[in-house]
């Protein structure tokens, strides 16, 4: 069924058909390209939060109570939960069914899980061509909650329009380990699990940290949440929509997405290069001659391309 009908039955909100679209997208099927374009083509554009932290920060527990705010305000919204892959199979470790259930027979809310597959970045090098593909199947909200690996998270903040940092009490020293890269992203930090000791601290040390960083039009505001219970996180929603606020005033918005198209095209010509490089037919008898130091990696790089 991977035809016009598949597309307009993803179209038309139907869950399964828009699993086995994004199915499509994220393994690269011929078919799925095609589909990807032409809902690339049809210029829908979704609001996109990313949300990013330390482990054990309750991450996932924040985003279900986060999704329960935002449907007083939205019809439609995907959550892609990026995950670690497993070892065996290269699939997500955590699927879909296991987290969020407080949304997961809600149709108003697709949940997809997505493995990381080793990418470094917090999300996988799939995860902006399912967004993109979300954006253009109608859904107004997309939060992308990533595999949270620490500083390396910082790809998330040229996918997503805001970005979310979320610590928890305790985090300590880990503030002067992590600052640099947190401070570039984070649009907004929260402090969750703010009722156990050392909430004030943590609040504390973000402040600042922010205060002692470079100035910007816009300051991060922190943000104590307890996702277990839902206390502070309207206030979170109140702080993400008063970013897109600020973003749409100073026009902000489509600066950050003029970056997040030079960045998915970047992307987009390595991943082309890398496809080229696996089907050149003396690719292994280049490899081969590089394992052997009969040539170097570069000058091989070189003749795989001038091959295509």
């Amino acid at each position: 069924m991977e035809s016009s009908h598949l597309l307009d039955a993803a179209l038309r909100s139907d869950t399964r058909s828009i699993g086995r679209v994004l199915t499509n997208v994220e393994n690269r099927t011929p078919w799925g390209r095609e589909a990807l374009a032409d809902l690339y083509r049809s210029g829908r554009v979704s609001r996109s939060t990313g949300v990013t932290g330390t482990p054990g920060a309750g991450k996932s527990t924040l985003v279900s109570a986060l999704v329960t705010s935002m449907l007083h305000e939205t019809r439609k919204l995907a959550i892609v939960a990026v995950d670690p892959s497993s070892p065996f199979t290269g699939g997500a470790i955590l699927g879909d069914r296991i987290r969020m259930t407080d949304h997961a027979g809600d149709e108003r809310v697709f949940i997809r899980s997505v493995a990381n597959r080793g990418a470094l970045g917090g999300i996988s090098e799939s995860t902006p061509a399912i967004v993109a593909a979300l954006e253009g199947l109608g859904f107004a909200e997309i939060l992308i909650e990533t595999v949270g690996i620490g500083q390396s998270e910082i790809e998330i903040a040229t996918t997503t329009d805001t970005t979310v940092v979320v610590v928890s009490p305790g985090w300590g020293d880990a503030v002067q380990v992590s600052k640099a890269g947190f401070l570039e992203i984070a649009d907004i930090f929260v402090v969750n699990k703010a009722d156990r000791d050392g909430v004030n601290a943590a609040v504390a040390d973000l402040r600042s940290m922010i205060e002692l960083g470079p100035r910007s039009a816009w300051d991060p505001p922190v943000i104590e949440t307890v996702a277990t219970t839902g206390s502070g996180v309207d206030d979170l929603w109140s702080a993400i929509n008063a970013h897109r606020d600020h973003l749409d005033t100073t026009g902000a918005i489509m600066r950050r997405r003029r970056i997040r198209a030079a960045t998915q095209f970047s992307a987009a010509v390595r991943q082309a290069i890398g496809d080229t490089v696996d089907v050149v037919s003396h690719a292994d008898d280049l490899i081969g001659e590089i394992a052997e130091h009969r040539i170097d990696p570069w000058s091989a790089a070189d003749q795989a391309l001038a091959a295509r």
